[in-house]
């Protein structure tokens, strides 16, 4: 298991891109596209409510938006550095209170578009343009710079196979992995699958990301948790309860 998930990406909270240098929603995109042939490996619908979730969790993560009377409120206005991220915390602080689900649906749309011209931009994809029919114009996005993702593919091999706790950033992209049933983009599939599958799930409710901690002792991880329950709800009325 650990072979195909690491080998595959050939061809406390932290800052944004500590890890890898790109944002929780790049590193969760850059896992669902093909390397070779710049398609989306899961349905797009998941895809895009994932990505909205990602960069919710990753403002969460940096203290700067919380869960509060039922809403998500800016708690630090302070710009992060990363644009996308950035662009959402504005819209948070200038918009009427949201809940979770709602900012959820409501940032999915385009929000590939923009993550996958700043992944070209960062040299890591290029955007291939072509033509089908004569007049379709159809975009690929495959891998120019495999070393970003081999280090997210590295760090999801070890969480899955350490039986530690990972840091917090590895743990939310292992609890979207989880909600948005990624296993096949992992390289894995059958028992392995279920197995990845089990041990996902330990993370997340390890981390605190899946409901088991109040807001009494954490402002974080109810925020996270909370947007993962609305990630999951959005994502088994698109593709039916799993399973």
């Amino acid at each position: 298991m650990v072979g195909a998930l690491a080998a595959r990406g050939c061809g406390e909270a932290l800052a944004f891109g500590a890890m890898t240098g790109v944002a929780l929603a790049e590193e969760l995109l850059l896992l669902a596209y093909d390397d070779e042939t710049g398609k989306a490996t899961m349905p797009r619908i998941s895809l895009d409510l994932g990505m909205a979730a990602a960069v919710l969790i990753e403002l969460a993560l940096a203290g700067r938006i919380a869960y509060a009377e039922g809403n998500l409120a800016v708690i630090d206005p302070a710009p992060t550095g990363e644009p996308i991220a950035d662009e959402v915390l504005g819209r948070i602080a200038a918009d009427t209170p949201h809940t979770p689900s709602s900012w959820v649906q409501r940032l999915r749309h385009g929000l590939r578009d923009r993550i996958l011209g700043d992944l070209c931009g960062q040299g890591v994809v290029r955007d291939v343009d072509e033509t089908e029919l004569g007049f379709i114009h159809v975009h690929r996005y495959p891998v120019t710079d495999p070393s970003v993702e081999v280090d997210i593919r590295r760090r999801l091999a070890e969480a899955l196979t350490s039986g530690q706790l990972p840091d917090e950033r590895t743990a939310a992209l292992a609890t979207l992995v989880a909600v948005l049933r990624m296993e096949p983009a992992l390289g894995l599939s059958g028992d392995d699958a279920r197995d990845a599958r089990r041990r996902l799930e330990e993370i997340t409710s390890g981390a605190g990301f899946s409901g088991n901690v109040s807001l009494d002792d954490s402002v974080v991880r109810p925020s996270v948790a909370l947007v993962v329950t609305a990630l999951g709800q959005a994502v088994d009325a698109a593709l039916g309860k799993r399973t």
